[in-house]
């Protein structure tokens, strides 16, 4: 875990200094302010988060505790005080904090630390941890194994090109014992720093893998909550999806129920229009046609009074059948010659005498003359005329 950390750090310092050097920080430390400014005390009390650094000083023989920012001390105790009651002097002193806000930093006098300000080139921002180390022959009289360092990037301006950065460093020998006294009361600190007044200098000397892993209730806590969130934000957009899709189904179905009324309504038209089409053409035809009283009545009027007729018949070509007997069969040709609705009268078969009654049995076959359209149709055309001209 720490090889990987240590990996990751150019990446982390790289991301840090972009923020510190955008506008956002300022803008969020102005507005988080203006809004708990609007929350009554006891509420920013008690929803206030965020770490709450204690700073653990060696004086001699002896281990002081205060708050940072503050100079009065919390406890006091002796170096050679039993582990347990050292343990539990600081809990009693910082039961104000929750356990989990708690954060404990060894300060160093400023006098047991070599401090070292370089100008660098801008190319050695995302590697100062190995600029450190190179650095380290060169400013301090001693070597990179004999420390415990830190490098930091100064706020200060610099010249074009270049950057300003410190380099924090202690000795082995003078931080080492005091880790190990901690150690021995199973006391666990979350940084080493320098003292600067009440406060600490904002670098940590601990040694890489020494520093406790702090298990945050609330933070677990509040990743369920967003978690939740995502997941009813998921449910809730899944709800309105399913209804969208029910409200297209529905309108799918009354679409489909609209398009099959309108082929049923389309059937009928068509069937109506099928039906007129036929009507009309049944009275065209009519209206074309010979009717068989018109037939009758010219048969009546042609043949003579000794004949008579047993059978008369008309097909859809227009071809007349009629089958009688009469005294003279052979005139009845010269008889309907004349007609203008009988044409091409003829015998078919041979004319036989009837001995029961003495006359000539026959069968003829004749043509009905069809008018022409153009004429059955200019008939009710010249009646409209003459109808519209009557006053």
């Amino acid at each position: 875990m720490s090889n990987a950390v240590q990996s990751l750090r150019p990446q982390l310092d790289r991301v840090r200094r972009a923020w510190r050097g955008s506008p956002l920080p300022g803008f969020f430390g102005w507005w988080g302010g203006e809004l708990a400014a609007l929350l009554p005390a006891s509420w920013r009390t008690a929803f206030g988060s965020g770490n709450s650094w204690f700073l653990l000083e060696h004086d001699g023989n002896h281990w002081q505790l205060r708050r940072a920012g503050t100079g009065e001390p919390l406890a006091r105790w002796d170096a050679d005080t039993d582990p347990a009651a050292q343990r539990a002097l600081l809990d009693s002193a910082m039961q104000t904090v929750d356990r989990e806000d708690r954060r404990l930093a060894l300060t160093l006098p400023a006098a047991e630390v070599l401090r070292r300000q370089l100008s660098l080139p801008l190319a050695a921002a995302n590697t100062l941890q190995q600029v450190g180390a190179f650095e380290m022959d060169r400013q301090t009289p001693f070597r990179v194994e004999q420390v415990h360092y830190a490098i930091r990037e100064l706020p200060q301006p610099a010249p074009p090109g270049r950057l300003l950065a410190e380099l924090v460093a202690v000795p082995r020998g003078v931080l080492d014992p005091l880790l190990a006294q901690l150690h021995a009361a199973e006391v666990r600190v979350d940084a080493v720093d320098i003292a600067s007044g009440h406060d600490r200098l904002g670098v940590n000397l601990l040694p890489t893998g020494q520093a406790p892993q702090h298990v945050s209730t609330r933070r677990r806590v509040n990743l369920a909550l967003a978690a939740g969130c995502v997941v009813l934000l998921v449910l809730l957009l899944g709800q309105w999806l399913h209804n969208r899709q029910q409200a297209l189904a529905a309108m799918q179905a009354e679409v489909e129920a609209m398009r099959t009324e309108a082929q049923q309504v389309s059937a009928l038209r068509q069937q109506w229009q099928d039906n007129a089409g036929a009507a009309g053409f049944l009275v065209q035809r009519k209206q074309r046609g010979v009717t068989q009283l018109a037939v009758l009545k010219e048969l009546t009027e042609r043949l003579p009074d000794t004949a008579w007729l047993e059978r008369i018949s008309v097909d859809n070509t227009g071809q007349l059948g009629f089958q009688g007997q009469s005294q003279q069969a052979a005139k009845l040709i010269d008889t309907l010659k004349g007609s203008d609705l009988i044409t091409n009268p003829n015998f078919q078969g041979s004319i036989q005498p009837d001995p029961s009654t003495g006359k000539e049995r026959f069968y003829m076959v004749a043509q009905l003359h069809q008018p022409a359209p153009a004429a059955a149709a200019a008939k009710p055309a010249a009646a409209t005329s003459a109808a519209g001209d009557t006053p």
